[in-house]
């Protein structure tokens, strides 16, 4: 499945930004637990969010926790990042990811970039103070 994401830019502190992530193929999608990932230069990817394949169980990382929000929608094959209150340690790429899985997930199993099986090409989130 093929993972395009968009909405990065470059904002203010404080800011708010939507970042989607659409997938190509329905079926694949709406059997994945997705994931929004960031990198910032000379740093380890890290998950940001995360979310099961019903939407009904969510995992944040404690640096965006009240912050940011992950939603789905699997009828348009497509995840969101609502990103609120940007501070300049949020600027980084921000990566899409999807890994296909069973129904009943942990999920903040799914923290863990090494997981995930299909990846989008980076939408550029750029912070400035």
């Amino acid at each position: 499945v093929q993972l395009q994401a968009s909405g990065g830019g470059l904002v203010q502190t404080g800011d708010s930004l939507r970042l989607s992530c659409v997938a190509s193929r329905r079926g694949t999608f709406s059997r994945s637990v997705m994931g929004w990932f960031r990198q910032a230069p000379g740093k380890e990817r890290e998950c940001v969010a995360a979310i099961s394949r019903s939407g009904s169980s969510t995992y944040y990382a404690d640096s965006v926790e009240g912050r940011f929000t992950i939603s789905r929608d699997n009828d348009k094959n497509t995840v969101y990042l609502q990103v609120n209150d940007l501070k300049p340690e949020d600027a980084a790429v921000y990566y899409c990811a999807a890994k296909e899985s069973i129904l009943t997930i942990v999920i903040a199993h799914y923290n863990d970039y090494r997981k995930y099986d299909y990846w989008g090409q980076g939408t550029l989130v750029t912070v400035s103070s």
